[in-house]
Order: structure tokens, then C-alpha cells, then sequence
């Protein structure tokens, strides 16, 4: 049984999937656009490697670059990975990389998509700052303490007074009841009201 074993193992031994990953991990940092493209599953498990890297990287100390190194395992990703992408990502609190899916490969049909850091796509900034109006679900209107009673109030009555409108409409039937001469001894029929 597999009890705790949640990570993703590519189908490869622990050695093996670890190189992938530092390979992967530097590739991304040193890649001119910060973006590549891989599978959706080695991406995935490649997020869960690449962004506590990243974390550790806003803290520019001799401790911090060896544990950086343990698992890239390249002098030149480290220093790019302290001065360069540390800078971009400083007032970011997470969330460094974002998974772009772009459809199956041709070859296997496996889910392809990019694997990019979201401060270095350029277009995705300038449409942020764009969309980024600050909607409410909230009306227009200012609203004061005594609105929302008014409001709730005007629409009681407008209830009230369709119900009126529904009541006085409807036909109202009545039971007829013919009056025949009573007769001594018999007794009279009650009629239900």
C-alpha cells in the first residue's frame, strides 16, 4: 500500500527524478524569457521544487545560496536565481510560477503547457494593471444606514399590494343555496358555509 506518498514519482527512480528537476529548476531560471515547456505533470511537480527555491533566494546569504546549491547544482543559476530573479520577486508573498496549458502533443497525446515566472511575462503584467479596476458586487449608489431599511420596507409593500391586486382580481364564488318552504315536521338542511 501507499499510504503518504502523495508527490508524483514521473515514473522514475528518486535519483533520477531529482536531477530532472535541478535540470529543470535551472533551465527555467536561465532561459532568457523565464519560461519553458514541458508536460503538465513535470510541471507540477516542478512548482512544488522551483518556488521554496525562490523563497529562499529573497534572503541573499552565504546559508541561503548553499541550500540553493544543494539542489541546483549550477554556479551560474545560483547567482542569476540572487541577482536577478530575487530582485523582481522581493514584495511578492508566493506564487512565483504560473502553469500556461497549451493542448496535447501530437506524438502521445500527454498534456503539454508552459512553465513561466509571473513577474517576467510582460503582457500578462500590462493586462493585470489594466483589468485590475477594483469591481464590486455592490451598486453604484452610496449607501446610508437607513437605505437598506427603506429598501427592504418599499419591498414588503410592493408585495403586499401585487397579493391585493391578485385577490381583488380572482372571481369569488359564493354557494348557492335556494330557500324552499319549510315544511312542519321535516327538519331543514344545514348548508355548510
Amino acid at each position: 500500500m501507499r499510504h503518504n506518498k502523495k508527490f508524483n514519482h514521473l515514473g522514475r527512480t528518486s535519483s533520477h527524478r531529482n536531477a530532472m528537476l535541478s535540470n529543470m529548476c535551472s533551465s527555467l531560471i536561465l532561459s532568457p524569457n523565464k519560461r519553458i515547456f514541458t508536460t503538465v505533470a513535470k510541471a507540477k511537480a516542478l512548482k512544488k521544487v522551483v518556488e521554496p527555491l525562490i523563497t529562499k533566494s529573497k534572503e541573499d546569504t552565504t546559508h541561503s545560496r548553499r541550500l540553493v546549491f544543494q539542489d541546483l547544482q549550477n554556479k551560474s543559476a545560483v547567482t542569476e536565481l540572487f541577482q536577478n530573479v530575487s530582485q523582481k520577486v522581493a514584495d511578492r508573498p508566493g506564487g512565483y510560477t504560473r502553469i500556461i496549458k497549451t493542448g496535447n502533443r501530437l506524438g502521445d497525446n500527454a498534456a503539454m503547457c508552459f512553465i513561466e515566472l509571473v513577474d517576467y511575462n510582460e503582457n500578462m503584467l500590462k493586462e493585470k494593471k489594466a483589468a485590475s479596476k477594483g469591481r464590486t458586487r455592490r451598486s453604484k449608489k452610496a449607501t446610508t444606514e437607513n437605505e437598506p431599511v427603506a429598501a427592504k420596507e418599499t419591498a414588503k409593500k410592493a408585495k403586499a399590494e401585487k397579493a391585493e391586486e391578485v385577490v381583488a382580481e380572482a372571481p369569488v364564488e359564493t354557494p348557492v343555496v335556494s330557500e324552499a318552504p319549510a315544511v312542519e315536521g321535516e327538519e331543514t338542511p344545514k348548508t355548510e358555509e
